[in-house]
């Protein structure tokens, strides 16, 4: 039976990966995602501005009417942990631990607060661009000819259990390093990029979070 699964995204960078990434790999498996971006700001006239987070009421606003939405398997998100706003529940009580310990306390409290049986929060750890480093043998498909700025990126990654584990401080932040490294990194273009031709059974290996979200969504 097909599973229609209903993705709340932080911004256009998210949806793209759901798109062109995360649907053909579940569309397999018979599930179905259908990305939406946030609203950052309602226009009376014109189109909503769309992408970033200032505030958790913002991302409730959002996800409500989604989570209202029958016909909907699930309902999930796709937002960084790293910039999350301090107004999201859990955000002040954060447990001294690992950052997989933190991020869940969170996801626990944000479901607790939204109360719908069908949804399953999700925050990436640390930052989207975490991903682009689980995929560094496809940074030349992006950066060609950039042996010495690629190997900068390798050397980072082994100094990190994860991936997921490069943290969250402002200034090295993995979309942070990746901007010095690559100072024409461009989020949307090069990540899709470089994603479109990375095996996600890789990033599931690299990633211990994200690939504990896709095992739920294929529970």
């Amino acid at each position: 039976m097909s599973k229609k699964v209903l993705v709340l995204c932080e911004g256009p960078t998210e949806e793209r990966f759901v798109k062109s990434v995360l649907n053909p790999y579940l569309y397999t498996k018979e599930i179905f995602l259908t990305p939406t971006i946030i609203k950052t700001k309602k226009e009376v006239r014109g189109p909503d501005h769309k992408g970033g987070i200032n505030s958790y009421v913002q991302v409730k606003r959002d996800l409500i009417p989604l989570c209202n939405d029958t016909s909907a398997d699930i309902v999930t998100t796709l937002i960084d942990y790293y910039g999350l706003p301090s107004d999201f529940p859990g955000y002040n009580e954060r447990p001294n631990g690992t950052c997989y310990q933190r991020v869940e306390f969170i996801e626990n409290q944000f479901n607790t607060d939204i109360n719908q049986a069908r949804f399953l929060p999700y925050l990436q750890l640390h930052e989207f661009e975490a991903l682009v480093f689980a995929s560094a043998e496809k940074l030349s498909v992006a950066f060609v000819n950039k042996y010495r700025e690629i190997l900068q990126v390798v050397a980072i990654n082994e100094s990190f259990a994860s991936p997921e584990e490069i943290n969250e401080n402002p200034n090295s932040a993995p979309s942070k390093r990746l901007k010095r490294i690559f100072p024409d990194y461009q989020k949307i273009f090069h990540s899709q990029l470089i994603l479109s031709q990375t095996s996600i059974e890789d990033l599931r290996n690299r990633c211990s979070h994200f690939n504990s979200w896709l095992t739920k969504l294929e529970r």
